[in-house]
């Protein structure tokens, strides 16, 4: 059994994590992350608390990994989930624990995130999966041993960009009718808009040539909306960087100021994180 729920980015706090739930009923394996087997994610687990409060371990099969805790299966499972889509607050407390567990896990060792609500129907499930898909697995984890991923946004603030437009005529000259007054404001309104999606088009343009000779990798996301987007403006470009682990300073410095002197346009570069975007096989689109 197989479920992906997309989620926003998120940090974690203890106090955003689900309450405890009770061991009653059927249960069902909830994989985290994947690692290679006998490292330091086996003896990380046991000091980790998963979903519902209930504590992680690993099941291994021909040399890998799986970080795995036990969770209700009526609340996990693909009925489940649709249901929790419903409770978008209790929907962002299980993304908080599940990347926060998975970014917990990175520091120890390089794994491979599993995207929110992944679950099997029990570790023998979990065991099959890693024997099938091993060779896969590990490939994917000996090219990103080394490397985190950095995000790079690109937003676009019209009223920033009004906001350095030049000042209204002097008060001596002679005023416009309400009317042209009232058409002029909105012509200037669009053209401001305009030219501020343009311009942050134009330094997201120049983002891949600054990072290309830094990053391994590169994803192209759909840009986020609404509660989804962090910052202010209209997010108009949402990459992810794979970078190795000693180069991330190099990274930021190769895009620092860059959209700094082009009003209503801002640059944010988020990260590190682990490999979230890169986790999977090319096939699954984007991977440049």
């Amino acid at each position: 059994m197989n479920t992906d729920v997309q989620a926003a980015e998120a940090g974690s706090a203890p106090q955003d994590r689900p309450t405890a739930q009770p061991e009653s009923g059927p249960r069902i394996s909830y994989v985290y992350a994947i690692s290679r087997a006998g490292t330091a994610l086996d003896a990380a687990a046991p000091g980790l608390t998963g979903l519902g409060g209930g504590p992680l371990r690993t099941v291994t099969a021909g040399g890998l990994a799986a970080l795995v805790s036990s969770v209700p299966a009526d609340t996990y499972s693909a009925e489940g989930m649709k249901a929790q889509l419903e409770d978008l607050a209790g929907l962002e407390a299980i993304a908080r624990t599940h990347h926060a567990l998975v970014e917990a896990a990175y520091t120890s060792t390089t794994v491979l995130p599993m995207r929110l609500a992944t679950v099997y129907l029990d570790d023998s499930r979990v065991t099959a999966m890693l024997q099938e898909r091993g060779a896969g697995f590990a490939e994917l984890l000996d090219w990103l041993e080394g490397h985190i991923e950095l995000g790079v946004k690109i937003y676009s603030d019209p009223r920033e960009a009004a906001a350095a437009e030049p000042p209204a005529p002097a008060p001596g000259a002679e005023p416009d009718s309400p009317g042209r007054a009232y058409l002029q404001k909105r012509r200037a309104q669009r053209r401001t808009h305009r030219d501020a999606y343009r311009a942050a088009g134009a330094v997201a343009a120049g983002v891949p040539e600054r990072a290309s000779a830094l990053a391994r990798a590169r994803v192209v996301h759909r840009p986020q909306q609404g509660e989804l987007a962090s910052g202010a403006g209209e997010n108009i470009a949402n990459e992810a960087y794979l970078v190795p682990a000693d180069r991330v300073r190099e990274f930021r410095q190769a895009l620092a100021g860059l959209g700094d002197d082009v009003p209503g346009v801002r640059v944010e570069i988020t990260g590190p994180w682990a490999p979230y975007s890169f986790a999977t096989p090319t096939e699954a689109g984007g991977r440049t």
